[in-house]
This record gives C-alpha cells, sequence and structure tokens, in this order.
C-alpha cells in the first residue's frame, strides 16, 4: 500500500471547478444541482483503496451529519477503470450502498474534475462553502489503515464547524493521505 500526500493546488478562497459528471447509471449531475445550501464537499474516492475503504462507513455518516446543516456532499471516482476494474461503474454502485452513501458517486473518466481540483489522491477532501469558494483541503481525520484509530472526521468536522461558523480557515491543515489517482497513461498532471 504506498501513500500519496494531495498536493493543495488550489488554495482557500478558489473558486470550486464546475463540472457535470454521470454516475453508475449515467444519471447527470451538475455542481450546481448537488450543491447544498451553505457548502458542497467533494470528495475524490474509489472502490478499491485501503484509505477509501478504511473511513468509508465514517464518511457516509459525516455526509449525513452535515446535511442536517446545509453542507451536501458528492464522491468522484477518477480512477483509469481500464486498468483498474475493481472501481468500474457497476462496483460503485455496490460499494456506495455498502457504505450507506446517501450522495451521488460520480464518474470523471475523462480525469479532467480530478486534474481542475488538484486532487492526487484517494480519498482527497474539497470543502466549498455557499459561495463555491474553496474553505479548506485537507484530510478527515488522523486515522489510517492498520493505525488503530477509528474514523472520526475531527479535520473535516472542525472545518465544516468555523466555516458554517463564520470563522477563518484552518492555518495549516494537515493534507489528505492515501492511494494516488490512477491516472490513464500520459494524462498524468503535470506540477
Amino acid at each position: 500500500m504506498s501513500e500519496t500526500l494531495s498536493s493543495f493546488q488550489m488554495s482557500p478562497g478558489d473558486s470550486a471547478p464546475d463540472f457535470s459528471l454521470p454516475d453508475a447509471d449515467g444519471n447527470m449531475f451538475p455542481r450546481d444541482a448537488i450543491s447544498g445550501p451553505r457548502g458542497l464537499l467533494v470528495v475524490f474516492a474509489c472502490n478499491h483503496c485501503p484509505f477509501v475503504v478504511h473511513l468509508a462507513d465514517a464518511l457516509g455518516d459525516f455526509a449525513r451529519e452535515i446535511a442536517e446543516q446545509g453542507v451536501n456532499t458528492v464522491a468522484i471516482n477518477s480512477n483509469d477503470l481500464g486498468r483498474y476494474p475493481q472501481d468500474s461503474p457497476e462496483l460503485m454502485k455496490g460499494f456506495s450502498d455498502a457504505h450507506r452513501w446517501e450522495f451521488p458517486y460520480l464518474l470523471d473518466e475523462s480525469q479532467e474534475i480530478a486534474k481542475a481540483h488538484g486532487a492526487v489522491c484517494t480519498p482527497d477532501f474539497f470543502l466549498f462553502d455557499d459561495n463555491g469558494l474553496l474553505f479548506y483541503a485537507g484530510q478527515f481525520d488522523d486515522s489510517r489503515p492498520r493505525s488503530g484509530l477509528e474514523p472520526h472526521a475531527g479535520d473535516l468536522r472542525e472545518a465544516v464547524r468555523r466555516m458554517l461558523g463564520g470563522e477563518e480557515p484552518l492555518a495549516r491543515p494537515y493534507p489528505s493521505s492515501g492511494c494516488n489517482i490512477k491516472w490513464k497513461p500520459g494524462n498524468e498532471p503535470l506540477n
């Protein structure tokens, strides 16, 4: 299991990249239609990454918690499905159902949306406010597979609290860590 740290290519205050992506059934979801009245959490995820599997149930619970506060969630799978069939649309549905994800789980087959966010790993988290501006990019919490810690969403929960409370973002959030996004050959973003 290799671990990649997110590079934070977006900065707080940057505008959310626009997108309209399909779910596993081909239904299209524009970003504006997914956003909640108080914000949107964008999570780059996939089915097979042990870091995603580790916190998948906690993410489902956390998404329900923040939805009650007006912040919606969307997960985006940007992996190369040709080389990683375990992340296929057919398996995405079962994965999201198993972990009680009540939010859209979308496909970014071109990988352009991952690039636009500066996402580099799964999971990678981007919290946008009600004006579509980036408030937080960082880790879910300090738990990791085999760390002995249960996922608790501590970092992300604090970011949402600060955003909804009109406070300043965390000065130096800890970056997300996980498996690198599985880029299509020749599609790797330039650093």
